[in-house]
């Protein structure tokens, strides 16, 4: 009899979920084993390929495996054949035909996912004054003379400096013989592209003949660890025209930016796998969106970043890893204004790009594009802007002066490492109620707008079913808990005896709270376990000690403003994330959501190249607070583990929110803890 401990451990991400599978085992059938969502049209055959994946291999320290390279099976005659007729990327392998020989991890790509990501990041309506970098310009241009002689370019320069008074214009050399054939056909008229970075550097990006009204599009790019969002943007009427995004493939050398950058640590050139595998998703974004919107990628000539310090230096091809301890040293905190050719990004062929400055430390350009975007700076009121993800990014200030920090809360408010936990996608379970009497639960779920008591919501979800449950739908289901007083202030779940339901459940020495189970029609049973809580602890805790550091260092116990924002701020409810005690106590109509504040921010600095330069001027009168080395971030992280607080009195939530105080602890609380984080590791 084998021992199914010395199985290989299979990992598949961007899910997290992970499970031991006997060796010989196709990665399809781990995957439909572990409830991953790989799909496959052909039934494991190898004529689809719906079921690609991306292994990848080396030491994972924070999945506590060593991958080896021979962890799948060789490539077998269905593969070759596939790949000699229609070709597979480079690294993919078909899940039908691999078969798993020892511990891994497994990157599922969008494009193999039953289940498409929905990715929660649109760009925000919002006034913008058009001021772009890159505009159009016709120039009629003298005759060429034999008395007078001069070249194409030369009389172009005088063209441009007496009919727009640009002086010092350069030409690169690829684009010489463009303006030659432009001039030729255009009877010495042509329509110019013009990028100007800043004062004196203007130069030729683009060239027609005659007037011409080309199409003439940016990318405004917010570059998250998890999520990669883009808007692709009219440069000429600033109209958003597309909008998408994708997971960052790096997700599979770790899902925080600290695994990452030990992944660099213990992998030679892991650094360069991390750039070149994120500089691939930028292309295929970019791709995409130009297909929705009907033009090439030819016809974007300009793109902005903002990220934060982790992300900038490996989309760089910098070396991350000085940031994995202090002091925390930025290889450059400036803006950049580079070429997309030094990016490797197949746009058009002189593209340029500008990369937002960072602030310091850990705190990125995804914090000055929340600040430009919401401008907490030009405010009396004290305003604390808290952009939610992976690596959360803080920002309290007013008129007097603004700090900053990054908080590492870790994947669980996007659903990872929540054992029914899923990225944002139909099907997932986003809105949750419980009845503080009958303890019985309500839910939505992503694609419909009824609740799950509704007589036709089996109807209306009919194509997706209920799927699991997403990190809006964690956030509200462990709030509503703790108000049914299914939850203690511990954050001990009670007994069924103790709670007065049957869907609290024994599981081992703790319990769980059951809100759906479809384990009779063959779907997943959602239930939220002593384990899950533990992750949305530690998660939130980050978070409000990452605020209330802020808030110690400005030298106040409350605020006038609470601002929501990132990958799903505007579908936190404020009530559930302040009785789950991620935010301060503050009134609950100043609590606001400002949808993908750092996108917007990218969007702002594309189109108004005045916000470029006020951005880089205002980082550096923004105080950053490094939470990694402060002594009383982990006083304030502890103090935190309660829901909502051990010590702060959250009196304006509880003159609203009833939150009744029962304790469960009958000597299984610190197990119950214990259990959690071992279940995190």
């Amino acid at each position: 009899m084998t021992d199914a401990s010395q199985d290989p451990l299979v990992i598949f991400t961007p899910s997290g979920k992970r499970g031991r599978v006997p060796a010989g085992t196709s990665v399809l059938a781990a995957a439909r084993q572990l409830g991953v969502d790989l799909d496959s049209v052909c039934g494991g055959r190898g004529v689809c390929s719906k079921c690609q994946i991306q292994p990848s291999y080396g030491d994972h320290s924070k999945h506590g495996i060593t991958a080896k390279t021979d962890a799948l099976t060789d490539f077998n005659a269905v593969e070759e054949r596939y790949d000699r007729v229609r070709g597979l990327k480079t690294g993919r392998r078909l899940g039908c035909q691999a078969c798993v020989q020892g511990d891994v991890v497994l990157d599922v790509p969008a494009e193999s996912q039953v289940h498409k990501q929905v990715v929660r990041k649109a760009a925000t309506t919002r006034h913008i004054e058009m001021d772009t970098a890159t505009r159009l310009y016709y120039v009629e241009v003298a005759e060429a003379d034999m008395h007078d002689p001069s070249g194409d370019w030369e009389r172009t320069q005088i063209a441009l400096k007496t009919q727009f008074d640009l002086h010092g214009v350069t030409l690169p050399f690829a684009q010489l013989s463009l303006l030659q054939k432009a001039l030729q056909d255009g009877k010495n008229t042509a329509t110019l592209a013009i990028h100007t970075a800043r004062a004196g550097q203007a130069k030729v990006v683009g060239i027609w003949p005659s007037f011409t009204e080309p199409n003439l599009f940016g990318l405004a790019v917010d570059l998250g660890s998890t999520t990669i969002a883009a808007h692709l943007t009219n440069l000429v009427t600033g109209e958003v025209k597309a909008s998408g995004g994708v997971m960052n493939p790096q997700i599979r050398f770790g899902e925080d930016l600290m695994s990452r950058v030990s992944y660099a640590m213990m992998n030679e050139g892991g650094e360069k796998d991390m750039t070149l595998a994120v500089r691939d998703a930028m292309n295929g974004l970019a791709q995409d969106l130009a297909q929705q919107a009907g033009i090439e990628t030819s016809d974007i000539f300009e793109t902005v970043f903002v990220m934060n310090p982790v992300m900038h230096h490996l989309l760089l091809g910098l070396d991350p890893i000085p940031l994995g301890q202090a002091p925390f040293a930025l290889a450059t905190s400036n803006a950049l204004d580079i070429t997309a050719a030094d990016l490797d990004l197949n746009l058009a062929p002189h593209a340029q790009v500008y990369i937002l400055p960072l602030i310091a430390g850990h705190v990125g350009a995804d914090a000055a594009a929340v600040a430009l975007s919401e401008a907490p700076q030009k405010v009396d009121p004290l305003t604390l802007i808290v952009d939610v993800g992976t690596n959360a990014e803080i920002l309290l200030g007013n008129k007097t002066r603004v700090l900053a920090c990054s908080s590492p809360t870790g994947p669980a408010f996007e659903g990872a490492q929540i054992s029914s936990g899923q990225r944002a996608a139909p099907g997932a379970i986003e809105r949750v109620e419980i009845d503080p009497i009958t303890k019985e639960p309500r839910f939505k779920v992503i694609g419909c707008d009824l609740w799950s008591t509704d007589p036709d919501f089996s109807t209306q979800i009919a194509t997706t079913g209920v799927t699991g449950i997403c990190g809006s739908g964690i956030i509200e289901a462990v709030a509503e808990m703790r108000i049914a007083g299914l939850l203690d202030a511990g954050g001990l779940i009670g007994s069924a005896e103790q709670t007065g339901t049957t869907r609290s459940k024994p599981t081992g020495r703790t319990h769980s709270y059951l809100i759906f189970d479809g384990s009779e029609t063959g779907g997943p049973v959602v239930e939220v376990t002593q384990g899950d809580i533990r992750a949305i602890q530690l998660a939130k805790s980050a978070l409000y000690a990452g605020a209330r550091l802020l808030m110690d260092e400005f030298g106040t116990d409350s605020v006038d403003r609470v601002v929501l924002a990132g990958a799903f701020g505007a579908h936190i409810s404020p009530k559930h994330a302040m009785v789950l005690g991620m935010i301060p106590d503050c009134a609950l109509e100043h609590v606001t959501s400002a949808g993908n504040a750092a996108g917007t921010g990218a969007q702002i600095a594309l189109l108004n190249v005045a916000a470029r330069r006020e951005v880089e001027d205002l980082v550096h009168k923004i105080t950053k607070v490094e939470t990694a080395i402060e002594p009383r971030f982990q006083e304030h992280f502890v103090a935190a583990n309660a829901i909502p607080h051990a010590t702060a009195p959250f009196s304006g939530l509880r003159a609203i929110v009833p939150l009744p105080d029962p304790s469960f602890n009958s000597g299984g609380l610190d197990g119950a803890r214990g259990r959690g984080r071992r279940r995190r590791g």
